[in-house]
């Protein structure tokens, strides 16, 4: 293994753990590339959300939003009312949630209803009200690496150092975090794999993921079924589907728990932490 490790980081106010924070996906949606239409149904998403907590899902990460390439966005109010009878049912019942949004409008209501975390694919570039939501409201942030909105990201993906300037571009997101009141202990960022990125881009990211470093933050890292890994594994029938990439993704969550990251962002909880499991007895020295 190639990739250097990270300082080890934790976020204040989430569950504080000796290993990676595993972040179980519960898309409300039904257009997202890994499992469009599975849990649109509120009652649906809250058991599967459920079922990821027991399998050792330590946050519940909500969406309402596919972000897939060509996406098209749902208004505003179509958001809120998928993603917030599934938080509150799922805070009702213990669970950390985090709101995957990048909308202030449905941040503010996720946190009222009980999130803890606001995960913000664009970092604040979307909307940067979305920012002082968050600070008013002293909760949690994720800033990922964005360029663009899912229907033209990938024209945006160009780079002469893709490793340097998602490092630097995501620098500009914590800055303006820090700006908008949001306590630096409480931020997280993630290179956004697949975001204005090509596999390649991908995978050099992977391998450098220590360059994050520079930016002194916990790292999340969400690979989970995403194309680059159907491209990998792609036979003479063509890029592997969605549902047969986990066990790819499950190699990639062990390398970023030894890479030392804050957190994965998985949509099969059970393989990952048992991945976790074996990097956290493979890294002691008795």
């Amino acid at each position: 293994m190639n990739v250097p490790p990270l300082t080890r980081r934790h976020v204040v106010g989430l569950p504080v753990l000796d290993r990676p924070v595993v972040m179980g996906v519960v898309n409300v949606t039904p257009d997202s590339f890994s499992d469009g239409g599975r849990w649109v149904d509120a009652d649906r998403a809250v058991a599967h959300g459920l079922s990821l907590r027991a399998d050792g899902a330590d946050l519940l990460d909500i969406g309402g939003e596919s972000t897939r390439p060509g996406a098209t966005r749902p208004l505003v109010a179509e958001e809120i009312d998928r993603v917030l009878p599934v938080i509150k049912q799922l805070a009702a019942e213990g669970a950390w949630v985090s709101v995957d949004t990048m909308r202030a409008e449905v941040a503010e209501a996720a946190l009222a209803a009980g999130a803890v975390l606001v995960n913000d694919v664009s970092g604040g570039l979307a909307d940067p009200r979305i920012l002082r939501v968050v600070a008013d409201a002293g909760a949690a942030y994720v800033a990922m690496h964005w360029r663009a909105h899912s229907n033209v990201m990938q024209q945006h993906a160009a780079y002469d150092d893709v490793v340097a300037e998602v490092t630097a571009e995501l620098g500009q997101r914590v800055a303006a975090a820090l700006a908008a009141g949001v306590a630096a202990d409480r931020i997280a960022v993630d290179p956004g794999l697949g975001f204005a990125k090509t596999a390649d881009h991908n995978w050099r990211l992977l391998r450098h993921l220590d360059a994050l470093d520079a930016l002194g933050l916990p790292v999340l890292v969400g690979s989970s079924r995403k194309s680059f890994l159907g491209t990998l594994l792609a036979d003479e029938a063509g890029p592997r589907p969605v549902e047969d990439r986990e066990d790819a993704n499950t190699a990639l969550t062990a390398m970023a728990a030894l890479a030392g990251v804050w957190g994965v962002r998985v949509h099969d909880a059970r393989k990952s932490i048992d991945a976790i499991k074996v990097v956290s007895r493979w890294s002691r020295d008795d």
